[in-house]
This record gives C-alpha cells, structure tokens and sequence, in this order.
C-alpha cells in the first residue's frame, strides 16, 4: 500500500513538471528579447534610412578614429558607399563626395546655446537672498 502511494506522488510530480515546463515555455514563446536589434536591421539589405546616413556611434582614442554610420563601421579616411569620411569629433561626422560636404550629427536635436543666454544662467547668492 505504502508503496502505491509512493507511485502515485511521482506520477503526480512528474505531470506537475511537466504541466509547469509545458506553461514556462508557452511564456517565453510571448515574450520579446530586449536584446534584439530592431526587425529592420534583421531584414538585410544596404538600404539607407529614408532620412539619409545617420551617425549611431563615434569612437575617438589616439590609435583609432571610427564611426559607425547607418550600422557600418567606418575608420577616417575610409568609403561611406561614395562618400569619405573626412573629419570626425565626439559628436559630428563629416561625409565628403566630390566637391560636397555632409555633416552628420550623433545629437541632431540638440542644439548648443552661448553661454550668456539669460535662459541658461542660473542665479548668484545674491539673487538667491532677495
């Protein structure tokens, strides 16, 4: 008797792990890697963003100068498709086909403001009293 009892608990354990790995993976199969690159960079292709080049990544040391353009790693004075990589800073590229010139920013949306713009300057002590 003891026996049976036994085997019913391990029969009833073995189903309980395998209902429990059988709704584990039906979880995961719902959940998104947040690891994983964007879908459109998993497609392929050289397709350029509709908006032209984009800066994604600038890397300065006194050894190396690379950017990484649109997801291609390009070294200065290297090709961007027609384009060379002329001149690079920690936060703007410079493209160089011919004659023209295209810099791209790492920030394009932010702006920098002279220092003495009243929106920046922040009160001294005095005002601060008053």
């Amino acid at each position: 008797m003891a026996e049976s009892v036994m085997r019913h608990w391990r029969v009833c354990a073995v189903a309980a792990g395998l209902i429990g790995l059988l709704g584990a993976t039906a979880a995961q199969a719902q959940l998104r890697d947040p690891t994983r690159p964007p879908e459109q960079w998993m497609q392929g292709g050289d397709a350029e963003p509709a908006g032209g080049p984009v800066l994604q990544s600038v890397l300065l040391s006194p050894k190396r100068k690379i950017a990484v353009i649109s997801g291609q790693t390009v070294a200065l004075g290297e090709r961007y498709g027609e384009a060379t990589l002329v001149r690079l800073t920690e936060s703007e590229a410079v493209l160089r086909t011919g004659s023209e010139s295209q810099t791209l920013k790492l920030f394009p949306s932010i702006g920098k403001r002279p220092a003495s713009d009243s929106r920046n300057r922040h009160p001294d002590k005095s005002e601060m009293r008053r």
